[in-house]
């Protein structure tokens, strides 16, 4: 919990929004809303799993690859 309160503390003490937050880990974003929101969806996915959206995705096409080769 202290974690927790002293990242919004970071948050607004630093005059940063939580999208610029978001934004500065994955680099020059486009300002488009879809993009900011699959980049927030995204960030919590990583912090979850540990592997991006398009890790999961490339996995998951691998094992079905891999299953109808066997078959």
């Amino acid at each position: 919990m202290k974690i927790i309160v002293c990242m919004v503390l970071l948050v607004f003490l630093t005059s940063c929004s939580e999208f610029a937050v978001l934004l500065s880990a994955g680099g020059a974003a486009s300002q488009n809303t879809y993009s900011k929101a699959f980049s927030a969806v995204d960030f919590g996915v990583v912090v979850k799993t540990k592997k991006d959206i398009k890790t999961h995705v490339y996995e998951k096409i691998k094992k079905n690859g891999d299953n109808k080769k066997g078959k």
